[in-house]
């Protein structure tokens, strides 16, 4: 019920987001022996997914032997300590585990506190560099910023896909959640071969979205998290409706913070200048010959968090995988939801540190190496 009026959550985000919760608890849970801890970790976690991310990061934090002092996102306090209080209840400690509720100055002081002896963040790759500016004038050198940040994540859709299944997979990827997931498509690329009857398809799928309450069951998107957020993309879309690039756009019900689902026409994604974090998608075509140039634009942009391919071809499969930089790497299928243990999740570049969470590797972000151990 928080998530879902707090956050915005629809039914199947909701109960998906408590299972990745759960997930996070158990996988990091089975690797909590070994290792020094560091000390003091800050959490610094996002709205989109006030319980998953939350729980998450300080579950890594707390399985590695550290203190953590929780810091949510001023939008989803309640989410927060709710998951707070049940960790309590089972065991613990509140010396170890604290939250501390607040705005941007908040995690500002976390970041620059000499005691803090690392940070975990999910949020914008502008944040996260100032935290790492933060970090090296306050903190300990070394001290780890453990970040994934957001993406201009591409799918590529050529003429042997399966357009049933490619249209399917692009509606979830671009606009559930109403489109407010670091993992979630921004631009797609279609063959020009198909692009009309294809984007006929998509389309006629985007009609049969349903938008309203989020505990509705009926619910396929909900609203953006505040009026704010909504603004910034009204006034993006009704930008390119002056220009002409609209290709098709819903009606949003009213009122409250919906944003209708959008469908932009776009040259390429080197025209788009920065991730637009709802339910707006850009779409380009491409000739077959220009394949390796368009991998070659999405690579360009300095982001690498998700991508997608769909094409029954095996060779395209070994040959666009092997050359985009991405964290996360989807063929035939959507580009969200990565399972925790399963596909662990995290980007390269401009979209995070790394390692991935929810893999084998995160915990040991979170430990001090031998030579840090302390006495």
């Amino acid at each position: 019920a928080l998530l879902h009026r707090e956050a915005g959550k629809t039914l199947l985000d909701a109960v998906a987001e408590l299972r990745e919760a759960v997930d996070f608890l158990r996988y990091y849970a089975t690797q909590a022996e070994g290792g020094a801890p560091r000390g003091t970790f800050a959490c610094i976690s996002p709205w989109n997914f006030p319980l998953a991310i939350f729980t998450g990061q300080l579950s890594a934090a707390l399985a590695a032997g550290n203190a953590v002092l929780a810091k949510p996102a001023e939008q989803t306090p309640l989410v927060a300590w709710r998951a707070t209080q049940l960790l309590h209840e089972a065991g613990v400690p509140a010396t170890a585990l604290q939250l501390l509720p607040g705005a941007g100055d908040v995690g500002a002081a976390l970041t620059s506190c000499p005691d803090v002896d690392g940070v975990a963040f999910t949020g914008s790759t502008e944040t996260a560099q100032a935290i790492h500016r933060a970090m090296a004038e306050n903190l300990t050198p070394g001290a780890p910023l453990i970040a994934e940040t957001g993406g201009l994540n591409a799918m590529i859709v050529d003429s042997t896909a399966l357009p049933e299944q490619a249209v399917a997979a692009i509606v979830e990827s671009a606009f559930q959640s109403a489109g407010q997931r670091c993992s979630a498509l921004r631009c797609l690329y279609v063959q020009e071969d198909i692009a009309e009857d294809f984007l006929r398809m998509l389309t006629g799928a985007m009609d049969v979205l349903v938008m309203g309450n989020p505990w509705d069951p009926a619910t396929d998107a909900g609203p953006v998290i505040d009026e704010e957020a909504a603004e910034g993309i009204r006034s993006y879309v009704a930008k390119a409706r002056r220009e002409g690039r609209v290709l098709k756009e819903l009606d949003a019900p009213a009122p409250g913070h919906f944003v209708a689902p959008a469908l932009l026409r776009v040259p390429g994604i080197k025209a788009m200048e920065r991730e637009i974090f709802g339910p707006v998608l850009h779409v380009a075509t491409f000739g077959s010959e220009e394949l390796d140039r368009v991998i070659a634009d999405i690579n360009a942009t300095g982001y690498g968090l998700t991508f997608g391919l769909m094409t029954r071809i095996d060779d395209r499969v070994q040959h666009v995988t092997e050359a985009v930089h991405a964290g996360n790497i989807y063929v035939n299928r959507n580009q969200i939801g990565a399972i925790v243990g399963s596909q662990p999740f995290g980007g390269e570049g401009l979209s995070g540190t790394g390692p991935k969470a929810g893999g084998p590797h995160y915990l040991a972000r979170f430990r001090a190496h031998p030579a840090e151990a302390p006495a």
